[in-house]
């Protein structure tokens, strides 16, 4: 993870984004625009999976087949618009497709694991709702003024709205995550909208990362929901329900969306590849498919960074590893060869190297447990896995993940 290769991918990253931004008519529609944690979380995991030098960049923009760059980024380009146009889970946009059209939509709780399409189908759901306005939002930081106790706080967040929906991800704000709830769905019930020509009389919230709310934000969601349900509806986003009290659970209808299968991801990327009039064999498609681990974002974004590095394709054509993974392996080889305090100390800078470039905690933690369980003897590697659930949980109820990391190594390795 030199200086020079995160720095690339930053430039590619921006000329991405706000090319596409200046060449669109419309107003923004990319539904990845949340609060500057979420594009962390979001849109790190495109920044850290390819690996392409400035001499790449330069063919690709000035010598492929001098074509200029694409205005998006296939996993936007290609992401449904709607529910008849979903590829995956077909079925439940069908279930989701009647349940609109009943003029009753009650809350919805969308939980599943990253990459396995909960957003693509939200936001088909509010087109549903809404129509075309849906996707004509505006990205803006917003700041709330609450009163919390004998002080004053000044909490800010950044939301994607339109005139009928707002997203926003609570748990940034960490701690104070129970007042953002509290706020924003009071000022929706006071602004709501006026049910004119059969158009609905209410808006929806969506609430991003709903399983990291803290304890408390969960019990003001819940009080919330109810006294204001009549003039808003929300929808929940999560990757683990259980992690969600059973009070919310309750009022919602909770809808799981499983991890597409190799097969559905290997008709995606074909469906892509008929699309750009590329050349797929299929032998490198279930290549890209096993390697993304079910992950239908992880496969289109390898498919895309093979297309920008070598075309055409082979079917020995080697898929670039993301390169957070390999630093990864590269600290728990380190932590294999020696345990002493200065050894640590380098494992330490490693670490910070993972966070700062924005990959989250928790992938940090069970990617370096999984590549330590390769290492460990077998008799250590029970206690092990046990004490790194032990600190994932910790992890959750503090604010400084890199002592928790740690601390598995100090308390079991060292």
């Amino acid at each position: 993870m030199s200086d020079s290769g995160c720095s690339s991918w930053f430039l590619l990253f921006i000329f991405y984004r706000f090319r596409g931004r200046e060449l669109d008519d419309e107003v923004t529609t990319g539904f990845e625009w949340r609060s500057s944690s979420a594009i962390r979380r979001l849109d790190a995991r495109f920044l850290v999976q390819r690996r392409v030098s400035d001499e790449d960049i330069s063919r690709r923009t000035h010598k492929y087949h001098n074509q200029p760059l694409p205005k998006m980024l296939w996993v936007d380009k290609y992401r449904p618009k709607t529910l008849d146009h979903v590829m995956v889970h077909t079925d439940i946009a069908h279930n989701l497709k009647k349940l609109v059209k009943e003029q009753d939509c009650p809350h919805l709780l969308f939980y599943g694991p990253s990459g396995s399409g909960k957003k693509t189908l939200i936001m088909a759901v509010l087109r549903q709702m809404f129509g075309s306005g849906a996707e004509k939002v505006k990205v803006e930081n917003r700041t709330w003024k609450v009163d919390a106790g004998s002080r004053s706080l000044d909490i800010e967040l950044t939301t994607l709205s339109s005139a009928n929906h707002i997203e926003i991800s609570p748990s940034d704000a960490g701690f104070q995550d129970r007042y953002v709830v509290q706020e924003v769905i009071k000022e929706m019930a006071k602004n709501r909208p006026i049910d004119t020509k059969g158009k609905k009389g209410f808006k929806v919230l969506v609430l991003n990362d709903v399983d990291k709310l803290s304890r408390e934000a969960q019990h003001s969601l819940r009080r919330t929901m109810e006294k204001y349900s009549a003039y808003c509806r929300l929808i929940l986003c999560c990757n683990s329900s259980s992690r969600v009290t059973e009070a919310i659970r309750s009022r919602c209808l909770n809808v799981r969306i499983n991890a597409p299968s190799e097969e559905q991801i290997l008709e995606v990327l074909e469906f892509i590849g008929r699309k750009e009039e590329l050349q797929l064999p299929a032998g490198f498609a279930a290549r890209i498919a096993e390697k993304s681990n079910r992950n239908l974002r992880r496969a289109i974004l390898a498919f895309e960074t093979c297309r920008v590095q070598q075309y055409p394709f082979t079917n020995k054509q080697t898929i670039p590893p993301m390169d957070w993974e390999e630093h990864i392996s590269e600290i728990a080889s380190d932590i294999m060869k020696e345990q002493s305090p200065k050894r640590l100390f380098l494992v330490r800078g490693k670490l910070y190297d993972l966070l700062i470039n924005c990959i989250p905690p928790e992938m940090v933690l069970k990617r370096l447990l999984h590549e330590l369980l390769r290492k460990l003897d077998a008799e250590l590697k029970h206690e092990v896995c046990h004490w790194a659930a032990y600190y994932e949980h910790r992890m959750r109820l503090g604010q400084k993940a890199i002592f928790h990391i740690e601390g598995i190594l100090t308390d079991r390795l060292w």
